[in-house]
């Protein structure tokens, strides 16, 4: 995904409203209170201005009552104005927390919908950076940014009706310059947007190389590598630095132009405001409320400056958060689709063609493949034939360019993805297993399943002895991606998982070919019970472990070459016989 921006401020502004209208009763109370808050300030000038023009008319007049009555009147404002910055403080965040909670849902629900090739093309260390860092940023801005615009609108507005009514003239002076103000910042604002999206992108790359490194441990530690990955980083946070240094740059030239234009209008004021005074337009009352409104309305301005850094941080994050929520995933249902309630597991294959997203080569074309109710089918070939591909299609991990599947004689497409998968178990080569225990790692297989279900999954895997022996048996913590046990232990708790979820289909992809002799042996024993009375679909490299098969395809780049039982294919003396030779020790 690219770093530069796709979406303009009026764009980010509709995604973001709608998230903002759901807790329309906080924004509003927040609003009152923000409101209350601006009012108070805007008071003083209005008792300096009462004052000084009672003392210049007659000072007789400025009674210790009517002082009294000011300072209580100003008093009980700021009573107001503690109140209501108490509620902005603490319910305007929670207000922001819990749009950040939200878009954080529908975030990771709606990658949760993307198809493989989205990740195939993404770092997860980039989406970790979205999920977490940029949706706090989005929580400041969510009620930082309605209470900046409405408290600078509402002192813009209060401010010239004030200025108006004592100077109508000075007014349109002091507010002509405002305009420029924004004309000649529009660049700078700009670029401060497009570099806190780089610094946001940066520190993805430096979250996914970390997590890269990280997992990979064991191989930098192994190669003795660990100054490779230290370089590594620290190009990837010397980049981050550089991208800091524009970015300080941009708000540096940013806050100095900022008060470059607060120093012209103070000059406007004065100069304006003393003319005024020695023609008579103006009392001295007005000229000094006219010095407090400036400084109110230049407080704000710079208030909103400062708030810039956030604001453009927060619009960088929506952008990012925009950019996935685009993602169109590429396997959806369609409309009519309906749940698979039954399968009895007739798989066929016609006429498939299929390429990867991104690329024109064909990995399977026109392919057609036939798989019976609780038939053993196992596919061979070599390296880039497409065996896992088809692994992959069946349950519509991918979707096929040309042609179709059919389950039970019914196009797949024709059902919900969630139901077909629910009938489809897999087996891979790489297992993984989610930090927590084993008891987790097999449930996963039936979330509602009570103990007894998964120690009978556990048994009927061959997993229930070694399991038995660990420090807390099924509670025992096995680390991230299950590091504290071995290929075979991993393996056979993977395929516990499956016993578990107990699918009329099975798919098992090399599921054996990264195990020693041992830990083969036991997880084949294992498979072979997990086969029986399902449809199953085997890739395998080590072709003694598919010698059962009812049929066995040889599957090349030009398609099924070969096909039939092992002794058939054997006796052939053909593709078949040479890979069986190859890998294979018998």
């Amino acid at each position: 995904m690219s770093n530069k921006l796709k979406h303009k401020n009026t764009d980010l502004m509709r995604i973001f409203f709608p998230y903002l209208m759901k807790h329309k009763g906080l924004l509003a109370l927040d609003l009152v209170c923000a409101s209350l808050t601006t009012v108070t300030e805007l008071i003083l000038p209005l008792i300096v201005k009462n004052i000084t023009d009672t003392a210049i008319t007659d000072a007789a007049l400025l009674t210790v009552r009517k002082v009294s009555s000011l300072t209580l009147i100003y008093l009980a404002l700021r009573a107001v104005d503690a109140a209501a910055s108490y509620f902005m403080a603490s319910g305007g965040h929670i207000m922001g927390a819990k749009i950040e909670t939200e878009m954080r849902n529908d975030l990771f629900a709606h990658l949760q919908s993307l198809s493989y090739s989205f990740y195939d093309n993404t770092k997860i260390g980039q989406l970790m950076s979205r999920v977490t860092t940029d949706l706090f940023d989005i929580s400041e801005f969510s009620h930082h940014f309605p209470e900046e615009v409405f408290i600078t609108t509402i002192k813009l507005i209060v401010s010239f009706i004030i200025f108006a009514t004592m100077n109508i003239k000075l007014a349109l002076l002091i507010f002509s310059v405002m305009p420029f103000m924004f004309i000649v910042t529009k660049n700078m604002r700009r670029k401060m947007k497009q570099t806190f999206k780089d610094a946001r992108h940066q520190l993805g790359e430096i979250n996914a190389g970390t997590e890269d490194s990280l997992l990979g441990i064991r191989v930098v530690k192994s190669f003795a590598n660990e100054h490779v990955e230290m370089e590594k980083f620290g190009r990837g946070t010397e980049k981050f630095l550089d991208i800091k240094r524009r970015n300080y740059r941009n708000m540096a030239n940013f806050h100095t132009t900022m008060r470059i234009f607060d120093g012209i209008m103070y000059i406007l004021i004065v100069v304006a405001g003393a003319r005024s005074m020695a023609k008579g337009l103006t009392t001295p009352g007005d000229f000094t409320a006219s010095l407090l409104l400036v400084s109110t309305l230049l407080t704000s301005i710079r208030r909103v400056a400062d708030f810039s850094e956030q604001f453009y941080q927060g619009a960088s994050a929506l952008d990012r958060f925009a950019e996935i929520m685009d993602e169109i995933p590429e396997v959806r249902d369609a409309e009519d689709a309906v749940e698979l309630l039954e399968a009895k597991g007739e798989i066929e294959f016609k006429a498939v063609s299929f390429a990867y997203p991104g690329t024109d080569k064909k990995v399977l074309d026109n392919l057609n493949l036939h798989i019976p109710v609780g038939g053993n089918v196992a596919i061979v070939g070599p390296s880039g034939a497409g065996k896992t591909t088809v692994c992959n299609l069946i349950p519509r991990f991918y979707e096929v360019n040309e042609g179709e599947i059919l389950l039970d004689g019914v196009n797949i497409k024709k059902y919900t993805s969630r139901s077909l998968r629910s009938h489809i178990g897999v087996v891979q080569q790489d297992v993984y297993l989610f930090s927590g225990s084993v008891y987790d790692n097999i449930s996963y297989g039936k979330q509602d399943a009570d103990r007894r279900e998964v120690e009978e999954a556990a048994r009927k895997a061959g997993a229930h002895e070694f399991i038995s022996q660990l420090p807390e048996g099924y509670d025992t913590y096995i680390g991230e991606r299950g590091v504290k046990l071995s290929g075979g232990q991993k393996q056979r708790i993977s395929i516990a998982r499956v016993f578990l979820k107990n699918p009329p289909i099975l798919i098992l992809d090399e599921a054996t070919s990264s195990l020693d002799n041992e830990s083969e042996r036991l997880v084949q024993k294992s498979l072979e019970l997990l086969t029986e009375g399902r449809t199953t679909l085997t890739i395998a490299h080590r072709l003694t472990t598919i010698k059962n098969a009812n049929e066995i395809l040889v599957l090349t780049e030009d398609g099924i070459a070969e096909q039939g039982n092992h002794k058939e294919l054997f006796e052939k003396d053909g593709i078949y016989r040479d890979l069986y030779n190859m890998y294979t020790f018998d």
